[in-house]
């Protein structure tokens, strides 16, 4: 293999690949990048059983072949390097680096000895706007488990619902859900529901490109292959029966109020300060045109935040880990917020204003007095 390319175009993608690069697996090939040089490109590709990325960039192929180097070391070298171009060359067991004044060799491994990220596409099931992935994905995405231990909620559920799609993430103690997404699909194909890693989701969305994203699923091979550009992400489809997340929704409430999502965000974050060594528990209080937002530590103190509210219903209080509060104000846009309770024991719901394809739910903390 000899191959030359310049070190810009690489250093644009290395860092995303890296992400699948394994760090603890007992497969030593894993600690490797794949690199292949064929057609006028290179392709690098990483894997660590659980997702695997790939990704080209143009090259001057004077021979093509492939191999592996040692993905950490090989990252480290490219971020720092300056050089305008570089060519790699293998020789016999070892990858040469070259540049104007630059000469670094690499042990390598088998090429045969990576896996294949997939063996078969599929079926084209979607495609979907990059906006449409991080504005709508992007606020269900974070409710789901990352607790591998738990398959089935540590994906993010799509399904086909209507004239859209309905996505739902949920890690038992907060979901989020989002109705109507727009997702083009072929006419007649694809399956009805499918249950995605959350992982290869939020790496999707990390990706800085900008084109339509192509959804292939094997199900000979168990997998999603999403497609986008010159960079191809696999993730596994995970088997496992979701939990009948319909039947934790309140079909109504006692109390609503609507605020602004900023100033909540702040009190939550301040009352949090408070709440460190108590399980992070932040206290709604819902007052006449207020919420009171609180915390208390016996070895801190006790803070309170107003925030002004149009409430309707009846005064109310219920308790949250501040820590899902925070993370659902993150992921969220919206000015305006509309939360929804039924006493201190039932789970909260958070909507944006005038959007009722999404909402946002939360299990309460029991807390005394």
């Amino acid at each position: 293999m000899i191959v030359s390319f310049l070190t810009e175009n690489l250093r644009g993608k290395i860092s995303f690949l890296n992400h699948a690069v394994s760090g603890n697996s007992q497969l030593e090939i894993l600690s490797n990048f794949l690199l292949n040089a064929s057609k006028g490109k290179l392709t690098i590709s990483a894997t660590d059983l659980e997702i695997g990325i790939s990704s080209s960039i143009p090259a001057n192929v004077e021979e093509e072949g492939e191999t592996t180097v040692p993905a950490k070391t090989f990252f480290d070298l490219i971020n720092n390097i300056t050089e305008e171009k570089i060519t790699l060359e293998t020789k016999g067991q070892n990858l040469e680096l070259k540049g104007k004044k630059i000469r670094m060799t690499f042990q390598t491994m088998p090429a045969e000895d990576f896996p294949k990220l997939y063996t078969d596409k599929g079926e084209e099931i979607a495609t979907l706007k990059k906006e449409t992935l991080v504005k709508e994905f992007n606020r269900v995405v974070f409710a789901a488990s990352q607790d591998s231990g738990r398959p089935a909620l540590s994906g993010v559920l799509i399904k086909k619902e209507g004239g859209g799609f309905l996505i739902v993430a949920t890690d038992g103690y907060r979901l989020s859900l989002k109705n109507n997404v727009l997702l083009k699909t072929k006419k007649g194909e694809g399956a009805e529901q499918l249950l995605l890693s959350a992982r290869a989701i939020r790496e999707l969305i990390s990706i800085k490109q900008d084109e339509e994203i192509v959804l292939n699923v094997s199900g000979k091979n168990n997998q999603a292959i999403f497609t986008q550009g010159e960079t191809v992400l696999v993730g596994r489809l995970i088997e496992a029966e979701y939990p009948n997340y319909e039947k934790i929704i309140p079909s109504g409430f006692d109390t609503k109020a609507e605020f602004d999502r900023d100033e909540m965000q702040r009190a939550v974050k301040i009352c949090s300060v408070f709440a460190r060594e108590t399980a992070n528990i932040v206290k709604f209080s819902l007052k006449k045109d207020k919420v009171v937002v609180s915390a208390n530590s016996p070895s801190v103190g006790e803070d309170t935040v107003e925030v002004e509210a149009k409430i309707s219903g009846e005064e109310n209080e219920i308790a949250f880990n501040g820590r899902y509060l925070l993370d659902f104000f993150a992921n969220t846009e919206e000015e305006s917020v509309v939360f929804e309770m039924s006493g201190p024991l039932g789970a909260g719901v958070f909507k944006a204003s005038g959007d009722n394809s999404f909402l946002h739910l939360i299990m309460p903390i029991r807390v005394q007095g």
